[in-house]
Order: structure tokens, then C-alpha cells, then sequence
């Protein structure tokens, strides 16, 4: 009885002080989220998929979150998806609108080119990838083959000014006539990465016009600095993939402006 009794208190003290984990641990969470969302998926199949598994068919599958009262963003999203892959500029006008004109599409393309095992695919995503009280960052993401070599895909960014209710831009960032500045800055990170000296020449390898870095505007913010985004046969050939271009906020501080959603991450 004696041993049982020892055993209990033993046992009790243990629980009481949540072994292995401190007690009042600090709550080392990077951020939370203030934007309440869920996930949306919108999934459909061509009719002549019949019982082929999605990997060999047609198929239209988008991923998207929907955020509570925030409609604004909800269309910035929606504009996003529909303008990744959109033909001659023409976006459509929903997601649903962009599932029905793609399916419709491979419908068409069957009845002139009839092979066989020829199959369409759109697989787009929207992943929130940080949210604070200030600033939600989504990535866009889609990938779609319509024959050819080999498909497509494109990345974008969504960096949303919570309390503005807007998608920042670069100008919102940065003070007025930083251009010149961030491009020197850019440019010898870039020359850096690709392992190219000052004076290198950009005309066999690369895409830029007349042969001159220049940044582009898909970005994103995160807590340590600017991270662009060229896509695939953006500034490099196909098969070269995406190229990233991080430049911290060490290199830039003085260019940024103050008082924004970005100043939280400046020390």
C-alpha cells in the first residue's frame, strides 16, 4: 500500500508539471493569422475521362482560399487565377467561367485532333503563406499543358495591405525615385548568384531587353527582405526553371519608406 501510495503522488507530480515542457513557455509563433479564410477546390473532369484516373485526362482542379468579409481581396485572388494563363490578354470573368472555357477548349482541340491519350491539364493554387496584423501574403501557382513539348507554369505573388485593403506595390514600398538605386542594388545581387562579374555580358544567356538587368514586379514581402520572381522564359530558357532574386532589407533600408506594413521587419 505504502508503494502504491508513492507511485500516485509520484505520478501526480509529474502531471502537474508537464514534464520535458517548460512551464509558462513563450509563445514563439512568427505571426497569426487576422484574416479568417478557408480553402476553396473547384475539380472537374472532361466527359470522355470515363473511369481514367486524373493523371490521364482532362482535368481542371483550382485551389484558392475565401477570406470572411474581405471581397476586395477575394476578387484580387480571383483576378489573379484568371489572368495567369489568360489567351490574347482576355481573362474570364470567374473561376467557374475559367473551368468551362478551358474544358470547352480541349472539347474543341478533340474534335480536330482526335490522337489518342491526348489529354489538357490546369492545376492552379493560392497558399497563404504569412499573415500578421498588417500584411497577408498569398502565392499564386499554376501549371497547364495544352500540347507541345512540355506545359506551362507561372508564380505570382499577393502581398496585401491589411488595414489598406490593397495589393502593395513596389512604389508603396519604397521612397520616390528609389528605381536607379534598387536596380544597382538588384543587379549585383543577380551577378552575384549567377556567379557573373561585373562586367559580364547578359546577351547569350539571358533574356533581358537590349541585354540590360532590369527587375520586374512580382514579388513578395517577407520578414527579411524582397524576394523577386522570374518565371520560366522570363529572363532564361525553359528548362533553366525559375529564377529567385532575395535582397535584404540590410542592403535597401535606406530606400524603404517609413511607416509601413514593411517597417515591422526593419531593425
Amino acid at each position: 500500500m505504502r508503494n502504491l501510495c508513492l507511485l500516485i503522488c509520484i505520478t501526480a507530480a509529474l502531471a502537474s508539471c508537464q514534464w520535458g515542457v517548460p512551464k509558462n513557455k513563450p509563445d514563439t509563433t512568427p505571426f497569426k493569422d487576422t484574416l479568417r479564410y478557408t480553402y476553396k477546390t473547384i475539380k472537374e473532369r472532361a466527359e470522355d475521362c470515363g473511369t481514367k484516373p486524373d493523371s490521364d485526362c482532362t482535368v481542371v482542379k483550382i485551389v484558392y482560399p475565401v477570406f470572411d468579409s474581405a471581397k476586395t481581396l477575394n476578387d484580387t485572388i480571383t483576378r489573379k487565377l484568371t489572368n495567369l494563363f489568360a489567351y490574347d490578354g482576355k481573362a474570364d470573368s470567374s473561376l467557374q467561367a475559367l473551368t468551362k472555357n478551358f474544358l470547352k477548349s480541349y472539347t474543341d482541340f478533340k474534335k480536330t485532333d482526335p490522337r489518342t491519350g491526348m489529354f489538357f491539364t490546369l492545376d492552379d493554387s493560392v497558399q497563404v503563406v504569412r499573415q500578421d496584423s498588417g500584411l497577408t501574403t498569398l502565392q499564386v501557382k499554376g501549371y497547364t499543358y495544352t500540347g507541345g513539348a512540355h506545359g506551362g507554369s507561372f508564380t505570382a505573388f499577393i502581398n496585401w495591405d491589411t488595414k489598406a485593403g490593397k495589393n502593395l506595390t513596389l512604389n508603396d514600398i519604397f521612397t520616390p525615385g528609389y528605381q536607379d538605386k534598387l536596380k544597382a542594388i538588384a543587379e549585383k545581387i543577380f551577378r552575384r548568384d549567377e556567379k557573373l562579374s561585373d562586367r559580364a555580358s547578359l546577351k547569350d544567356n539571358y533574356f533581358f531587353k537590349d541585354d540590360k538587368f532590369a527587375l520586374n514586379t512580382n514579388f513578395s514581402v517577407t520578414p527579411l527582405g524582397i524576394k523577386f520572381l522570374y518565371n520560366q522564359y522570363e529572363i532564361k530558357p525553359y528548362a533553366a526553371g525559375i529564377t529567385e532574386l532575395f535582397i535584404p532589407y540590410a542592403q535597401i533600408k535606406s530606400l524603404l519608406r517609413p511607416n509601413t506594413v514593411v517597417s515591422q521587419f526593419i531593425k
